[in-house]
């Protein structure tokens, strides 16, 4: 089988990601079932049955690549690739029918994170990217707010309660002084936010590789920033900042302290 381009495995995870929001729909809004997994967070059958599908689409597609999600573990495979998946992210708000969830898939070539694509299935809304290839919301083409001042931008959370406990509070409300609005649009709903020009800083004091891996592409190739809270741009980091771009180091300054 000739190498896949850039672009066909862009179309391919694409398509996944829609696939995969589709079985997510079948359970939303319908009072599904809640488990706890052992660090005591939800899963649903929705999100099982979600990457079920994801796995079984890329390991017929491409047999050689490895997968790793957040239900099932990984599988290594000898091509270079590596999908990283999160069937839900936002299940508190999927169990809540909260609209605000995406379907993430991530692919790693030779170790760099290079195509990214997030599906919020409840709002009909798809962004994609892989690196060169640009990034697109809704099939157009997508970019970054062009804000350059802190007072005029508005800061995207998950978890307002989560900062202190990651000891990251004082940082956090350095930065809350300096911006005009703080929202909790949160997941990666609030880092889809910033690529799209709708929000400029998205930030998260906790997070998994399932949960960043999708986003540097898209982040980057809109024409803003992801990174960790030390300014790396990093797929393993355990927290994470989107921006603008424009205002990265303003934002990297209040965080420092």
């Amino acid at each position: 089988m000739p190498k896949p381009t850039l672009r066909e495995i862009l179309d391919f995870a694409t398509d996944a990601a829609w696939h995969a929001g589709r079985i997510t729909l079948r359970h939303f809004q319908t009072g599904v079932a809640v488990d706890r997994k052992a660090d005591d967070s939800p899963v649903t059958a929705a999100d099982r049955s979600a990457e079920e599908l994801l796995g079984n689409l890329i390991r017929t597609r491409f047999p050689q690549d490895g997968i790793l999600g957040e239900e099932f573990g990984e599988q290594t495979g000898p091509s270079g690739r590596r999908w990283i998946v999160d069937p839900i992210d936002g299940t508190k708000s999927f169990i809540h029918g909260v609209p605000l969830y995406g379907v993430m898939i991530g692919v790693e070539i030779d170790g760099q994170p290079t195509v990214g694509v997030v599906n919020f299935p409840a709002l009909n809304e798809m962004v994609c990217a892989a690196k060169g290839l640009g990034c697109t919301w809704n099939g157009r083409p997508a970019r970054v707010s062009t804000v350059t001042d802190l007072n005029e931008s508005l800061l995207c959370t998950t978890d307002f309660d989560a900062f202190d406990p990651n000891e990251k509070g004082d940082a956090y409300r350095r930065l809350r002084k300096t911006v005009r609005l703080a929202r909790g649009w949160g997941d990666c709903y609030a880092h889809i936010l910033v690529a799209t020009g709708r929000a400029e800083i998205a930030l998260d004091p906790v997070m998994n590789v399932w949960d960043n891996a999708a986003l540097p592409p898209i982040l980057e190739e809109a024409g803003g920033t992801f990174t960790d809270w030390k300014g790396n741009s990093t797929i393993w980091g355990e927290e994470a900042i989107s921006t603008n771009g424009a205002l990265f180091d303003k934002v990297m300054e209040r965080i420092r302290g």
